[in-house]
């Protein structure tokens, strides 16, 4: 069966810079950074207070009635669904064909936070009939799927940080199965609250810089202490080229190639090697049909924690090759913060506006490359160039690696 080719027509977000696509990417090429140390009475006690928040309320954009029934980390998808939507010229197929891929890490935390107080407090009749649908790890899916009419299928794959990179991969393959001409997916995350905030500085897995919280995020810079906990969602519509061009669709860029690979190292820590990883961006090109020639630009998971960064440098180097000399990297967690289960579909966007616009943006508080990084990192300004073709990574708990390569729309 010949393989179809799979283009975006659509991208949309809601995060701690911006209530759209649109204005997220300008903040992140002009460098800014959406951290800041909570004030909230509920995180005066907590060991890290540095968090960066959506910038926009959901439910200031929702209908009130759709938002109240709905956990906060489903409010963003929707959000995030209803830009990417709109984006893509509100794609007409039949609801058969029409898939949803929304992930994401945690699910309905604050949900069950709250829920769990009640239960406490007020007693088990004062628990919410709508807790079952705001916590389950479908939910953000489902409910873009309702919003949509979307009936090819609904999925949720949850990866940890990998999600929303692993649910634009699996859209992939559901238009080359000829399962679905339009797959709408993404990743959510609404977990900044007490106990993924506690549970995270428990792991010393987030910085502590509560003199500076902009400065927090530094990605594979020498001082990096850990990660800044962000929430948010980021959505794309994936198409068939055939479907695009019937419709006279313009597509951002090609989906041209993903690839998978386990490390089956450690539940939380990094393979030290990058091996695993490595495979991942090497299956990634072979699946696209790229060499690591072809490649010129690379946005990096890298969180800004001490030995996730130097294992993915390694591993780009093991995937890359000679080629990784050459080959621009960025790390837009600088300026975001780490969204978790939607970081990854957040930075596949950031790749395909960097293809399209032609500049790759640099990365926020590198002021002191780490040694061991021997990777040509945009540091200070964002650099213009041309760029055919680029991979974006992501890396989750449990060992999961997914990178994502993207080409221009042929």
């Amino acid at each position: 069966m010949k393989v179809r080719d799979v283009v975006i027509t659509g991208l949309g977000a809601t995060t701690p810079l911006g209530g759209t696509i649109a204005d997220t990417w300008q903040a992140v090429l002009h460098g800014q950074s959406a951290a800041r140390v909570l004030d909230e009475p509920w995180a005066a006690d907590l060991p890290v207070r540095i968090a960066a928040t959506a910038a926009v309320n959901p439910v200031t954009v929702l209908d009130p009635g759709t938002a109240r029934n709905l956990d906060r980390g489903q409010q963003l998808a929707l959000v995030a669904a209803d830009e990417a939507w709109r984006d893509a010229g509100r794609p007409e197929a039949e609801p058969e064909r029409i898939a949803v891929v929304v992930s994401t890490g945690i699910g309905g935390i604050g949900t069950l936070l709250d829920q769990a107080d009640i239960l406490r407090t007020r007693g088990a009749r004062r628990v919410s009939p709508f807790t079952v649908p705001r916590i389950m790890p479908n939910g953000p899916a489902a409910s873009v799927a309702l919003a949509l009419g979307a009936r090819a299928g609904v999925h949720a794959p949850v990866s940890a940080c990998a999600s929303g990179a692993e649910a634009i991969a699996l859209g992939l393959d559901l238009i080359r199965a000829g399962r679905a001409d339009v797959v709408v997916c993404g990743g959510t995350e609404a977990a900044v609250a007490p106990l993924p905030l506690a549970a995270f500085a428990a792991m010393r897995a987030l910085s502590t810089r509560h003199d500076a919280p902009a400065a927090a995020s530094r990605p594979f810079d020498k001082q990096r202490d850990g990660f800044v906990l962000g929430e948010g969602a980021a959505v794309v519509v994936l198409e068939s080229a055939d479907h695009a061009a019937a419709r006279r669709q313009p597509a951002h860029a090609r989906l041209a190639g993903a690839g998978l690979s386990n490390d089956a190292h450690h539940v939380a820590a990094p393979d030290p090697t990058g091996a695993s990883a490595a495979r991942a961006i090497t299956a990634a090109l072979r699946d696209a049909d790229l060499g690591a020639d072809d490649v010129r630009h690379v946005n990096a998971h890298a969180t800004s924690t001490p030995a996730g960064d130097v294992a993915e440098a390694l591993a780009l180097r093991t995937g890359l090759g000679a080629a990784a000399d050459s080959i621009a990297v960025t790390a837009t967690k600088s300026c975001t913060g780490h969204l978790l289960g939607a970081a990854g579909a957040l930075e596949a966007a950031f790749t395909v506006l960097a293809m399209r616009d032609g500049v790759v943006p640099a990365i926020r508080n590198l002021d002191d490359p780490d040694d061991d990084v021997a990777l040509d990192l945009v540091r200070v300004d964002a650099r213009s160039m041309s760029i055919p073709a680029a991979l974006s990574n992501s890396f989750g708990f449990g060992g999961h690696n997914v990178a994502l390569a993207f080409a221009e729309a042929r």
